[in-house]
């Protein structure tokens, strides 16, 4: 009976958590589903309605199925699978005169109303589906396709291509891959931005930290504050500056210029998470390595670093993901000389509004190895979140 009553008090508490889990996961499924979605169906209707009927099924069904068959195959003269037929019928006029049209003298749709113009524009649309004129699959990975290779043509890719319509600087082969519209390249832009700008502040703050932790020099209670303190400043304030800087150096549009700009703002917190983690391991430790003969280089590559894999997990992941959905200084020091996924993702649209179906898949390339890394590295994460919060 006890059981019983805590499992009926603590039932409010996980419907409220599913559902808040619910509402934060929609919008991700939602874009999921319209990612993989033909961009004639997304334009058509929203994405709950990827398991529903085509359009103009239920209108076929009501006005046309009874005499001509579900497949339209009842009445031979009038086979409405035959795609030199339909292709007669393209526009919902050319329904609409039909089925105004009297047959043997009686109306073509008996005592049924006429259908308005839009549901016969409906029945057009499934008419040619259903002659194989126009064939589309409910999911496909044509948008993955076209953003990963930036392509803009009359149709996708791939039909492009197999009928020889697309664009002159398209060549149906790996070499579209290269395509600098395309979140490819961006990918690869992005990956040559971040693992550097990741790896180089976390060697350097692991260095600082320990000599803020177990060197004992002059100053150092004054250094680390100082570079706590410096956490607060933000980076916007130094764009403008470090631009110049970097323009008299000619390194604007360089990698090394955006290297050294993130070293140097994500060296204050990583130094910081680093110093309370290597402060927090015992004394004793250290004590006995210098006993044994051991030096510092020692101690740190073959004793600290690898007992402080969970506190460099949670930072590589922190500063990856910063480093990763950056755009403002992508834009700033690179721009559209080596475009990162941030700034190719707006380039998606144009100016007209056309191809925005292709965020959907370009957010969730976008997505992928940040998800990648954080799943691998999560039972890090939690430990180096904590990382010297508790002694003892």
């Amino acid at each position: 009976m006890t059981d019983l009553t805590y499992r009926l008090r603590s039932l409010p508490r996980h419907v409220l958590l599913i559902l808040f889990c619910s509402i934060w996961l929609l919008p991700a499924i939602g874009l999921l589903v319209t990612s993989v979605r033909p961009f004639q169906d997304i334009n058509e209707s929203g994405w709950w309605n990827i398991l529903a009927p085509p359009r103009g099924a239920a209108q076929y069904t009501q006005y046309c199925a009874g005499c001509h068959g579900e497949s339209g195959t009842t009445i031979p003269t009038a086979n409405l699978s035959d795609p030199e037929l339909i292709s007669k019928y393209r526009r919902s006029t050319q329904i609409d005169a039909l089925l105004k049209r009297e047959i043997n003298g009686q109306p073509h749709l008996g005592t049924v109303i006429v259908p308005d113009s839009q549901t016969s524009a409906d029945i057009a649309t499934y008419l040619r589906r259903l002659s194989g004129i126009e064939s589309r699959p409910r999911i496909t990975l044509s948008n993955y396709t076209d953003a990963l290779l930036g392509y803009r043509g009359t149709s996708t890719y791939e039909q492009d291509c197999a009928a020889g319509t697309q664009p002159n600087d398209i060549y149906c082969d790996t070499r579209d891959l290269g395509n600098p519209r395309g979140m490819a390249t961006a990918f690869l832009n992005s990956l040559l931005v971040a693992v550097p700008s990741t790896l180089i502040p976390i060697l350097f703050a692991a260095f600082a930290a320990y000599a803020i932790s177990w060197l004992h020099f002059p100053g150092r209670t004054v250094l680390f504050a100082v570079l706590v303190g410096l956490q607060v400043v933000p980076l916007q304030m130094t764009l403008i500056p470090i631009s110049r800087l970097y323009a008299q150096l000619g390194m604007n549009g360089t990698f090394l210029g955006i290297w050294l700009f993130h070293t140097g703002f994500g060296l204050p917190y990583a130094i910081y998470l680093m110093r309370n983690f290597l402060g927090s391991l015992p004394t004793e430790l250290f004590e006995a390595c210098y006993i044994d003969g051991a030096n510092h280089w020692i101690v740190f590559w073959q004793i600290v670093l690898p007992l402080s894999v969970p506190a460099l997990a949670s930072l590589a992941i922190f500063q990856f993901l910063w480093i990763w959905n950056d755009l403002l200084v992508a834009l700033v020091f690179l721009g559209g000389e080596h475009p990162v996924l941030t700034y190719q993702i707006s380039n998606m649209v144009t100016s007209l509004g056309s191809g925005w179906h292709l965020l959907t898949a370009a957010a969730f390339i976008s997505m992928l190895l940040p998800m990648l890394i954080f799943f691998g590295l999560q039972r890090f994460f939690v430990r180096g979140l904590l990382s010297g919060s508790v002694k003892g």
